[in-house]
């Protein structure tokens, strides 16, 4: 079976590398980067990532029109989301807006703390980077206890934007993060 004939979570599941012990010993680290070498892989997440837009009963609501993608913008978490999110935006005709770790933005911004699985951090965003009633695909590549998730949502929000969905590519469901984002529309490629 070729990679265009695979389920996608099992294409995923096939090139994704776990390590473990990183980076705390206890915690296994899904590795995407092969993934996102694979450039037929590559396209089929990104296409994936932004159909929740298409398919969400919720999300066509907030569409005006069949070429309406749902979405106004899609809102990349740093690191990997930042790669995701620029993908998905170009496909989808939108801009893009990254959500950085603290001291990385230059102008006025608004921040959230979060907890991890191991340790605590800090998200922020540009003030003017969003407005109210905007509407936002937020994209990262794990979705593991939802704190990181949860501080993107809570920014996205503090500016009046609209969260349409919340896309991953990897949800890791023992750790409750898709519960921790409730009442939003959360969508992963891979659930493992």
């Amino acid at each position: 079976m070729t990679a265009a004939e695979l389920p996608l979570d099992e294409l995923i599941a096939s090139i994704a590398v776990d390590v473990p012990d990183f980076p705390e010993p206890g915690v296994v680290f899904r590795d995407l980067t092969p993934v996102f070498a694979d450039a037929e892989a590559f396209r089929r997440v990104v296409d994936g990532l932004a159909a929740p837009a298409r398919t969400d009963p919720r999300v066509a609501a907030l569409r005006s029109g069949q070429d309406d993608p749902g979405f106004d913008v899609v809102v990349g978490v740093e690191a990997r989301g930042f790669l995701l999110a620029a993908a998905v935006a170009l496909a989808a005709g939108t801009g893009v807006v990254p959500v950085r770790k603290a001291g990385k933005l230059p102008r006025e911004r608004i921040s959230a703390d979060y907890a991890l699985e191991y340790g605590t951090a800090t998200l922020e965003l540009h003030t003017d980077s969003l407005h109210k009633g905007q509407r936002v695909l937020l994209v990262d590549d794990v979705l593991a206890t939802g704190g990181t998730l949860g501080a993107a949502v809570g920014l996205v929000e503090q500016l009046g934007a609209v969260v349409s969905a919340v896309a991953v590519v990897v949800e890791l469901p023992a750790l409750g993060g898709r519960e921790a984002l409730a009442p939003h529309s959360v969508h992963a490629l891979w659930t493992t």
